[in-house]
């Protein structure tokens, strides 16, 4: 049977003898068949194969009967899991397909849900008439509903089909359902973005549920959002009000006279930044401020002097300098005795000893007779 006649009804398959043949190979041969639109092998035929054995026919010497068409569904199931196949019932054009639409549906060629929205949009910015329910079920390959009238005839002639479809296709056709959902048809163009336009290309877009949790999630986002604009406001509202810094008091008392003994006291030298000096024959007051570049110095009692820590300048008891880089001696502040006998001292006012001059030390008011 490996004559030129047979070549045809043979197809992509080696003449006789022939060794047994895989799935793989037998389903490639359906797939050939059947875009060559030659009879595709029957379940006999393949076990045949399978086995190595000759074909019923290909004893016989009759061929199979040609069939006129078959479903996109049985080709798919054939190639991928060689089952048996399953001739259709060509699709039928009723009154609400256009005749464009029927020479798509007899192509065989089943669209998806974002080719439909596709040609929905591209209808819209043609002017075209949007596809109709009716059109967009038989692209789709879905029965026409029960409510319509004009598509009984459609729903009696797919009949003798669903009958005859096998187990592979019901299986592969519910896989499909299950995958994408119940069809969603729109008249027009839905907007880019919106969930028209997702739903017609079937992607769902489900917003979150209206309930008492999601309420309170979005009044707590409302309300961290309002704090937050609330706070940049004062802060820029602030920007334009005036700024003060707090400055301690110039004047103050530090006590009665007898309280303190002779030399350096530096009680006060963190409030106020002052030491208090006490000589045979008076009372005054050292502004602790380096005469250099304005650091604090020390009081060095084992060495008997002050010590800048920044430059090394040095001043002996009485802020005298006498080493380092000061060029002068520190300044003392007014002092005078408060009508309650204590101390008062001011140092806002303040008395030098400037480099080259007279000195301001013996001024009334730079100290207080002991």
């Amino acid at each position: 049977m490996a004559d030129e006649s047979a070549k045809g009804i043979l197809g992509h398959l080696p003449p006789l003898p022939r060794k047994a043949l895989n799935n793989s190979v037998i389903g490639m041969e359906q797939a050939y068949r059947q875009r060559k639109g030659l009879p595709l092998l029957s379940d006999a035929d393949i076990e045949a194969l399978k086995a190595g054995q000759p074909m019923a026919w290909e004893v016989g010497g009759a061929a199979p009967a040609p069939a006129a068409a078959t479903s996109p569904v049985a080709s798919a199931s054939t190639a991928t899991a060689v089952a048996a196949p399953v001739a259709a019932a060509p699709p039928v054009v009723t009154g609400n397909i256009s005749a464009e639409v029927a020479r798509w549906v007899a192509q065989g060629k089943k669209w998806s849900k974002s080719t439909i929205a596709a040609e929905q949009a591209r209808r819209g910015r043609k002017g075209l008439p949007a596809l109709t329910e009716a059109e967009i079920n038989a692209l789709l390959g879905e029965p026409a509903a029960a409510s319509a009238p004009a598509a009984a005839p459609v729903a009696a002639a797919a009949a003798p089909a669903a009958r005859a479809a096998t187990p592979a296709m019901a299986a592969s056709a519910a896989a499909s359902v299950a995958r994408s959902g119940a069809s969603t048809s729109y008249v027009g163009t839905p907007a880019v973005g919106t969930s028209k336009a997702a739903a017609a290309g079937g992607v769902a877009a489900i917003g979150p549920e209206d309930n008492e949790i999601n309420r309170a999630r979005r009044r707590l986002v409302w309300a961290t959002v309002a704090a937050f604009l609330t706070a940049w406001l004062l802060a820029f509202f602030r920007f334009f009000l005036p700024r003060t810094l707090f400055e301690p008091a110039t004047s103050f008392k530090i006590g009665y006279p007898e309280e303190y003994g002779l030399g350096v006291d530096t009680k006060f030298q963190q409030k106020y930044r002052i030491w208090v000096d006490r000589t045979p024959d008076r009372i005054f007051v050292i502004y602790a401020r380096c005469t250099h570049l304005g650091c604090t110095p020390d009081w060095k009692p084992s060495e008997n002097k002050f010590k800048c820590p920044c430059h090394g300048s040095g001043y002996d008891s009485e802020g005298i300098n006498f080493e380092g880089p000061a060029p002068r001696p520190m300044d003392r502040a007014h002092i005078e005795t408060a009508p309650d006998g204590q101390i008062l001292v001011d140092v806002s006012r303040l008395y030098q000893w400037p480099k080259g001059q007279p000195s301001q030390f013996n001024d009334d008011g730079a100290y207080l007779r002991a």
